[in-house]
Parts: structure tokens; C-alpha cells; sequence
């Protein structure tokens, strides 16, 4: 999934579950590890982290239709998971808000600065927006909940 304009980048992927085998324990079997490119104008990173539950992870693509969509409740204004490397906010006016933290922060945070949230403020389009809820949905398509 690629979320961009002209001075920012993301790209999120799916790469694999946490645990390849299956245990019968629900967060332990759908843990995904999530890949991440950033290119900002401070620098450029990327990261991978098992962040996402497979539940979690299916709420993007449906978050970011609503936002592109013009169908968000103010309730729905965030989607935030139980890990908080990475969430999303939506600013209004074609903006989207990516949130980062702890695995997902810059490498040149240290310490405990990695800890607050590195935000990155996109103006997407409505198209770019669908776009890439179709990509994030297509990436997710091996990964179902076990």
C-alpha cells in the first residue's frame, strides 16, 4: 500500500505471520509482521515489526475508503491498535495522518523519544486513497485469520 504527495512517502506490506505455525491462541496466530518504506524530507527509514493483528489490519483498508469517501464519523477520526507502532489519524481536507512510533519511529529518535509518535502528514487524494485500500486488501489476501 502506498500513501503519498510531494514531499512524503509510505509504503506498508504484509510480509508474513509472527508464528508460521499455528498454536490455537488467537493473538499469537494472527500477529502479522508489517513492513514499512518512509521517505520524508528528514530522512528516510524503513522498518518491520509484527504490529498488526489480522483483524486490525483489515480495518485499514475499510478506514481509508470512509476517509476518501467523506463517510467518517467524528468516533472514526483515528484508528488506533493495540500495538501502538503505527496508527492513523485523518486531519480533514484530503489529509491523512500516519503515526509512528517505537519500531516503526526514525532511527535518528534515541531513547525514549522513540516512544512519542513521529507523525507524517499526507494530502491524499480521494483516487489515492482508494488506490491504496485496494493494494492494502490485495497484500492482506494471504493472510486470513487462523
Amino acid at each position: 500500500m502506498l500513501l503519498a504527495d510531494h514531499e512524503h512517502c509510505i509504503k506498508l506490506r504484509a510480509l508474513c505471520y509472527q508464528f508460521p505455525v499455528v498454536s490455537g491462541d488467537q493473538y499469537d496466530d494472527n500477529w502479522l509482521v508489517i513492513g514499512g518504506e518512509v521517505t520524508t524530507p528528514e530522512g528516510s527509514w524503513s522498518f518491520t515489526d509484527p504490529c498488526l493483528l489480522t483483524d486490525e489490519a483489515r480495518q485499514i483498508s475499510t478506514w481509508l475508503r470512509a476517509v476518501g469517501g467523506a463517510t467518517l464519523a467524528d468516533t472514526q477520526s483515528g484508528l488506533y491498535f493495540l500495538e501502538p507502532v503505527l496508527s492513523f489519524s485523518h486531519a480533514g481536507s484530503g489529509f491523512v495522518r500516519v503515526h509512528l512510533s517505537h519500531e516503526a519511529a526514525p532511527p535518528w529518535r534515541g531513547g525514549d523519544e522513540r516512544l512519542d509518535e513521529y507523525v507524517i502528514e499526507i494530502n491524499a487524494t480521494t483516487a489515492g486513497l482508494r488506490q491504496a485500500a485496494d493494494e492494502w486488501d490485495r497484500c492482506l489476501a494471504p493472510f486470513p485469520s487462523r
